[in-house]
């Protein structure tokens, strides 16, 4: 069943129900009519990827689906699934399965953090520029134009499938993906919202062995095998899935070309939703994707945030998420956060992080403020490209489990930006923002607002020639050992 009718889906007063397919967990939740998180509706199954040492980061595909069937009934258990009007969905972005000829399963689940890729030689009449400006992504091991190509090289497959398109294919019984999903493979030509015919070719796959691209409009309804399991579910509109970094922005509040928003999860990003009409020149440092089939969204992103925080938090056994009695940007030691390495276009390999400047003075929380204030420099280098491209000082939104996580990050944040911020004050942005994107919703922020303190900011203003210095030589300290 389908709908494309403008107004299919909509949630009529009634409750949503959010799917949200994340890295180290999958979530079930719902919300109200304004997609705001109804108390203790809220079901997780954690995720455990498997690593290699070649790079291998895999998620088993069947865990996964069984594991968020398990939430629904969970919360089908606990009465929570009556009422339900509309089923949205948020995704992880870049994963990809390759399938065999009955649209089977060949391979797990791989994400964006596996390395695996093969080179790939397209000659000298490749203008990767001109590539990157109209999909709004570069030749990286991230994107299916590299996956596929590696992917061929170890099974035989028949076509492929993100990990969202294989979810909704089990709910509704097809094989679809939406305009947003499809931007994260790296073959969207994103002025006309379909396949690129370059970035196939580079791919070496055919449209038809890839998901059907759907408009946003359209719905789908739960396969009648689920009917006695979830008989509330039944003829409820399943809308097309949303990436998570579009779905974050949207449910931060950051909805409109004015705001730009920061996500602090695992890794962080800072990202513009914007019209994809008359959008401007993308620069060469900056990735764009769809929201939907009249939004674009971006931004740029960061390996190193809240795994950073929590990484070096249990390291040094500390009993608070907080650098207690470190000032911000007063600390002698500088982090370079490449401890995940970068995301493209720059090519510093994981394992790159760097202290500079410790001494037996240094304590357990000057090493996290140096941590925290290095990965806030890092988001800052993208908001002022960002500023760049729409001409003028953006608004801030902060937003995520590492925004939540830390007082002291959020003022750290809105001192390096040097300008006010508001606090999204919901942790569930990806499941309100999917919520928002499929049934035209404009959710505000709702959390404190911030103001910079001058001293602060002053502190941070100093620290930067340094920052930037020490930056440049860890990225070709970085490139140098990746050649040895």
């Amino acid at each position: 069943m389908q709908r494309t009718d403008a107004d299919a889906g909509g949630s009529g007063g009634g409750r949503i129900l959010a799917l949200d397919l994340g890295t180290s967990s999958t979530r079930a939740l719902v919300l109200s009519a304004d997609a705001s998180p109804v108390p203790g509706a809220l079901a997780r199954h954690k995720i455990g990827a498997l690593y290699g040492a070649a790079g291998e980061a895999t998620l088993d595909l069947h865990d996964y689906i069984e594991g968020l069937l398990g939430c629904l009934d969970e919360l089908q258990q606990n009465g929570h699934l009556a009422d339900i009007t509309a089923i949205v969905l948020s995704s992880q972005w870049h994963s990809i399965v390759a399938l065999d000829n009955n649209g089977a399963a060949l391979t797990p689940v791989i994400p964006w953090v596996d390395t695996r890729t093969v080179g790939l030689d397209l000659g000298s009449s490749f203008d990767e520029r001109a590539f990157h400006a109209r999909t709004g992504a570069w030749l990286h091991r991230l994107y299916w134009t590299r996956r596929i190509p590696w992917l061929r090289s170890i099974t035989s497959p028949a076509g492929f499938a993100g990990l969202p398109d294989l979810v909704l294919e089990r709910l509704t019984g097809e094989r679809v993906t939406s305009v947003s999903v499809a931007s994260g493979t790296g073959t969207l030509n994103l002025a006309d919202g379909g396949y690129d015919d370059e970035a196939l070719a580079v791919a070496g796959v055919k449209a038809e062995q890839l998901p059907p691209i759907v408009p946003t409009g359209w719905t789908g309804a739960l396969s009648s095998v689920y009917a006695r399991r979830w008989p509330g579910l039944v003829g409820v509109p399943i809308h097309p899935p949303t990436g998570d970094g579009a779905a974050s922005n949207v449910g931060s509040g950051g909805y409109d070309a004015s705001t730009a928003a920061v996500t602090v999860g695992t890794s962080a990003a800072v990202r513009v939703v914007h019209p994809i009409e008359d959008a401007p020149e993308l620069p060469w440092g900056l990735w764009r994707y769809r929201v939907d089939d009249q939004r674009a969204v971006t931004g740029m992103a960061f390996s190193a945030a809240g795994n950073l925080h929590a990484w070096l938090t249990g390291v040094l056994n500390l009993e608070s998420p907080e650098p207690t009695g470190v000032e911000i940007g007063s600390s002698n030691v500088i982090a370079i956060p490449f401890h995940a390495g970068t995301r493209p276009p720059d090519t510093v390999p994981g394992g790159s992080g760097v202290y500079f400047g410790l001494s037996f003075d240094d304590s357990a929380a000057d090493l996290l403020a140096a941590s925290l204030q290095g990965a806030s420099l890092e988001i800052d280098r993208g908001l002022r490209m960002l500023d760049d491209l729409f001409g003028r000082p953006l608004e801030v939104v902060l937003g995520g489990g590492g925004i939540d996580a830390s007082a002291w990050w959020r003022r750290c944040l809105t001192a390096t930006f040097d300008r006010p911020t508001d606090v999204c004050a919901e942790p569930e942005v990806g499941a309100r923002g999917a919520a928002a994107v499929a049934l035209g919703l404009t959710p505000s922020p709702g959390g404190e607002h911030l103001e910079p303190v001058a001293a602060e900011v002053e502190r941070v203003r100093a620290l930067r020639p340094r920052y930037e210095t020490l930056r440049a030589l860890a990225v070709q300290a970085s490139t140098e050992t990746s050649n040895w």
